[in-house]
């Protein structure tokens, strides 16, 4: 992987709380009040950091405890604007780093996907393509504000996304035990203590799922929906392309097991 490739996990100590502003929140469980988007948060303070951040969940905010940009907020905020932040900018300079950050937040999960495919060693015969993608993609996201502003990152997903189903197939040979549910509608499934090794589970409807005791090893989980999903002593060391933002989503316990690249929900319990 190329050295100048950015950290892709949220550093919001060098963000301009770009998701607080940029983004909007629907009143529902995941959020207490409405906000449009280019709006700041109530809970916004004049440093940029939340002003109830440990208290998210308990003030009716756990959407903002699921989110994460992979690192597209530092990037924008620090690098793409040069540090000039958008209160002191103007509105067309706001108007921009909102209209920004989302394209390079895509753009940011994509660059996730494609290091974690070139950890792979059974993918390793086609880490050329992987770097080409992933080089590329972080072409697009170097550019200037007004060239973002205007890119629609969808076609270039499409083409990652067909490499990341390749990459997937070639990781998961030989380890499937059971037919593949890719896009399957498993909202509130009974699967406590499934065999699901290796199964493709991309785009999966698992909200509300229990997966209690599920050994989900190698299982690809790309787009999987796993909110309120019970991951209770689940296996899921080795699993393909499961995100923060998803293992967020979720409920856990002390003996869920996650794949080395994501840290521990801190509102899990603590691991035995």
């Amino acid at each position: 992987m190329p050295d100048h490739i950015p950290l892709l996990a949220a550093d919001c100590a060098n963000c301009f709380g770009l998701c607080c502003v940029a983004l909007p929140f629907a009143r529902s469980a995941d959020f207490a009040h409405d906000k449009p988007a280019g709006k700041p948060c109530a809970n916004l303070r004049a440093d940029h950091a939340c002003g109830i951040h440990t208290e998210l969940r308990a003030k009716g905010y756990a959407g903002c405890t699921v989110y994460d940009c992979f690192g597209a907020g530092q990037r924008v905020s620090r690098v793409t604007f040069g540090g000039r932040d958008w209160r002191t900018g103007g509105k067309e300079h706001a108007r921009l780093m909102f209209d920004v950050f989302p394209v390079v937040r895509r753009l940011h999960e994509l660059l996730w996907y494609l290091t974690e495919a070139l950890g792979l060693d059974a993918a390793r015969p086609l880490h050329p393509e992987l770097r080409r993608a992933l080089e590329e993609t972080e072409g697009l996201a170097a550019q200037e504000p007004e060239e973002l502003a205007t890119l629609d990152p969808a076609a270039h997903w499409h083409e990652v996304a067909e490499l990341l189903s390749r990459v997937s197939e070639v990781a998961r040979r030989g380890r499937k035990k059971g037919r593949d549910r890719r896009g399957a509608d498993l909202a509130g499934a009974k699967l406590r203590g499934a065999d699901l090794r290796g199964i493709s589970l991309r785009g999966a409807c698992l909200i509300a799922a229990d997966l209690t005791g599920a050994d989900l090893r190698h299982a690809d989980l790309i787009g999987a929906d796993l909110r309120g999903a019970d991951l209770t002593d689940a296996d899921l060391a080795g699993a393909l392309f499961l995100t923060q933002p998803q293992a967020n989503a979720a409920r856990g316990g002390p003996g869920t097991r996650l794949p080395g690249s994501l840290v521990r929900p801190v509102h899990w319990a603590a691991p035995r």
